[in-house]
């Protein structure tokens, strides 16, 4: 990927114009973080989505009218996008905030507040999947090429906000402690119910036994793809063109094995893991595909 049209270079990232601007980068390093702020951070199409259909419902008590009455970006807003500015001042307390941003490079109130993180991450073999049919129906970022050639610009960090690696092992910061919770894609996946428990659990948060299946129910990606607010229908053809892919395809864990050659799945992970070796960051798709 070159800085070209599309996008800007903040800090090293490649971050798409449609969506943010020098005016929008200031206001996210100005950010006032509050207490009781609730950021859901991750790695681009990890589940972030997702976590912007879950967190609302958590911290309103399950009701689900703002997930079907809200489009997602402000309901949730991404704090470094050009959207932000417009919308924060809106939102209620306690207030749910995305970001892609890598730890470092927070607004310096985030470090000094008490804000919970939740943390999604994803296998990247699924994340560099589904960011290669993002780039095929995404008008406002570059051709990914072939697979392959996608791969590797993936793996050098020559994609949306630079190497899953970095971005990663710059989120497993100890100084978090415990304003930080860890979950994972997969785990949705395998047990919907219970990952909402645990996050329930890490923001202090109560539901009825009612309202969990409630939340549980409407939160099933199958449900989340119809649901105009979440889905990106909104969003003009021209921009998103669901005829070449879905904004949100399959929902699923282990796609990229309708991708990946045993060739380049042995290379992809090779370079992953050298990457990672001392980090001390374990994941549950480690042991599940050794």
């Amino acid at each position: 990927m070159e800085s070209n049209d599309l996008y800007l270079v903040y800090h090293g990232l490649f971050l798409p114009k449609l969506a943010h601007s020098e005016n929008s980068l200031n206001y996210f390093e100005k950010f006032v973080v509050q207490d009781d702020d609730v950021f859901i951070v991750s790695y681009p199409k990890s589940g972030t989505t997702w976590m912007q259909e879950i967190i609302p419902l958590l911290l309103n008590g399950g009701d689900l009218t703002p997930v079907q009455t809200i489009p997602n970006w402000d309901r949730v807003p991404w704090l470094e996008e050009t959207r932000a500015a417009v919308v924060m001042d809106k939102l209620s307390s306690p207030r749910a905030i995305v970001s892609h941003m890598p730890y470092h490079l927070m607004p310096s109130t985030f470090f000094s507040s008490k804000a919970k993180v939740v943390y999604i991450a994803r296998n990247p073999k699924d994340v560099v999947v589904s960011s290669f049919h993002f780039h095929r129906m995404a008008s406002f970022l570059d051709d990914p090429g072939t697979f392959e050639e996608f791969i590797n610009k993936f793996q050098t960090g020559q994609v949306l906000f630079g190497k899953w690696t970095d971005h990663m092992k710059s989120w497993k910061n100890p100084d978090l402690g415990d304003r930080i919770l860890y979950i994972t894609y997969e785990e949705l996946v395998q047990d919907l119910r219970g990952g909402i428990k645990r996050i329930l659990c890490f923001l202090g948060r109560k539901l009825s036994e009612d309202a969990l299946d409630r939340v549980t129910e409407h939160c099933q990606f199958k449900n989340m793809k119809h649901n105009k607010m979440s889905n990106y229908s909104l969003v003009p053809q021209e921009i998103m063109d669901s005829n070449k892919s879905s904004f949100l395809r399959k929902g699923i864990a282990g796609d990229w094995k309708n991708h990946f050659s045993p060739e380049l799945e042995a290379k992809f992970i090779a370079t992953i893991n050298e990457e990672m070796k001392g980090s001390g960051i374990r994941f549950s798709w480690d042991e599940e595909e050794k």
